[in-house]
């Protein structure tokens, strides 16, 4: 039994050596690793009450606040899977992810923005009977109801009565995170991630980035994807500080790497160009800030030199389901590899190119499909047996769909995407699942989603529209309409009305032609 990957083990291991160390701050809320470890101790105790035990599903629907780390320690303390919920997603989207991930017990704010929790909760219970219940954090007022919480009494009713037990884990076998990544034909997919891919790589990106006690890491990347899992994973597992901002604000992220002298900064490149375009940027100074990682979306030579000017980032290459990273550069590579290329396998992940016609290798600096296998790949799909199978070789390789060539040195190059995913500022979105929104209004006759190409968010998404005969439908009355039903970063950027939408020989939609055609069009407005 694999134990030396276990999440909660190592994380006690850092509690030992020094537990006065502060571990996270989030605004005017300091969290020593003591802290850290009594407060996600008692809530254990408080989600093993409620009926949680080893692979049960939590659910944590939180912004970017220290109840989401608590939260992930005490679940990994019971061996329970985490399941992040991105916060702004649509009630279909949400009830879908919970109902299929089988979610126990759920951790929610009481309201955050607009959404009344409480409210949006009590509807989805009703449908979802696996859903015992929840735990609000937040203000003190609510309803009282036998299913739901408060986060902050429960923390209270057990402090002074948690044990320090922990769930057997396997880490090579028991999953941690079931983490939901848009699928094959928009579906969405249950990413199961083990303890030992998570941990492991976060410990091997840390090794790269010569992380330590010492790093204070920001958290400025949303905690529900993949990318910020990996962030507090590898900054609490080497003893550092994270410092957490509820969602990202190019101004208010600059402010925090000066005033908690930030050393790490990971983020999508949309968010690094963002703060290079504040009007303050050209007057701060970043006097401790050494290191990071920019990833989530490719990242153009120019863009990634001005980044080094102030902050050595990284570039590193991953999906969701190699828990994330594949590749990386690294200080030491020559200035060629380190601007042009995505860096070489971390140590004890094999990638190889494949042939997507012939399913076999590809020569030396040719252009194939990117297979990768090694300790950081996951052990497969939710509930979805011949969707994992379709992604692995018969040697256990997985499939990514991106497209690259390796240089005789090992450098990767990603030349392009075999999907027609639109990316767009880090956030992964499939053409067909906006389309089939869009469908649905009354107006609609026929619709194309396509990615445009944009120097800061990397793609915009647009979309094509062919209205039905008679009629009447604005740019902005769609967007509206997209928006009650997914989340903010789906919603068009850039809505194009045609007469008909260019088909080839078979019937289908050019994409490219209408991407360009879009692009050249908002280009020139």
């Amino acid at each position: 039994m694999d134990q030396s990957y276990n999440l909660i083990d190592c994380f006690d291991r850092q509690v030992e050596r020094d537990p006065d160390a502060v571990g996270l701050v989030c605004g005017t809320r300091s969290y020593t690793y003591r802290r850290l470890a009594a407060e996600s101790g008692a809530f254990a105790s408080a989600l093993a009450d409620l009926g949680v035990t080893k692979g049960d599903r939590v659910g944590i629907d939180l912004p970017n606040w220290p109840e989401w780390v608590v939260s992930l320690l005490a679940a990994s303390r019971l061996g329970a899977v985490v399941v992040p919920l991105n916060p702004t997603l649509g009630y279909h989207e949400f009830k879908y992810q919970l109902r299929h991930a089988e979610v126990k017990v759920c951790i929610a704010p009481q309201s955050h923005g607009e959404m009344d929790y409480l409210e949006f909760f009590d509807d989805l219970m009703t449908d979802l009977p696996d859903l015992g219940h929840l735990i609000t954090v937040g203000a003190d007022d609510m309803w009282q109801d036998e299913r739901v919480f408060r986060y902050s009494d429960l923390l209270s009713s057990y402090r002074s009565k948690h044990v320090d037990g922990k769930a057997e884990i396997d880490a090579a076998e028991d999953l941690l995170f079931l983490l939901y990544t848009p699928g094959t034909q928009g579906k969405p997919k249950g990413v199961e991630l083990t303890h030992k891919n998570l941990v492991w790589t976060g410990l091997e990106t840390a090794s790269l980035l010569n992380l330590g006690p010492t790093d204070t890491a920001l958290g400025a990347v949303p905690l529900s994807t993949v990318f910020g899992a990996h962030l507090v994973v590898s900054t609490l597992l080497t003893g550092g500080k994270i410092v957490l901002l509820e969602r990202f604000d190019s101004a208010a992220t600059l402010d925090l790497i000066e005033k908690f002298e930030i050393t790490t900064l990971h983020g999508v490149p949309t968010m690094f160009q963002l703060m290079m375009r504040e009007p303050s940027f050209p007057s701060r100074k970043f006097k401790t800030l050494r290191t990071g990682i920019v990833a989530g979306a490719p990242v153009s030579v120019p863009v990634v030199r001005a980044i080094r000017k102030w902050c050595d980032v990284e570039i590193a290459y991953g999906l969701t389901e190699t828990g994330p990273t594949v590749s990386m550069t690294t200080p030491n590579d020559a200035d060629e590899q380190r601007e042009n290329t995505v860096g070489r396998p971390l140590v004890g992940v094999e990638l190889m190119l494949v042939d997507k016609r012939e399913n076999g290798g590809v020569d030396s600096d040719a252009v194939g499909e990117v297979a990768v296998r090694g300790p950081n790949v996951m052990s497969g799909y939710h509930r979805m047996p011949k969707e994992s199978k379709k992604f692995f070789t018969e040697d256990g390789f997985f499939r990514t769909g991106d497209l690259a060539s390796i240089d005789e040195d090992g450098f990767i190059r990603i030349v392009g995407r075999s999907k027609e995913m639109i990316i767009r500022g880090g956030y992964n979105i499939f053409p067909k699942e906006l389309e089939d929104v869009v469908r649905t209004h009354p107006a609609v006759e026929s619709v194309c989603a396509i990615g445009i190409p944009n120097e800061i968010l990397g793609e915009l998404v647009g979309v094509c529209v062919v209205p039905l005969e008679g009629a009447i439908v604005t740019s902005q009355e769609l967007k509206d309409y997209v928006h009650d039903q997914v989340a903010d970063y789906k919603v068009p950027d850039v809505v194009r009305f045609f007469d008909e939408l260019p088909v080839d020989e078979e019937g289908k939609v050019q994409r490219k032609e209408l991407a360009d055609l879009v692009a050249a069009e908002v280009g020139a407005e």
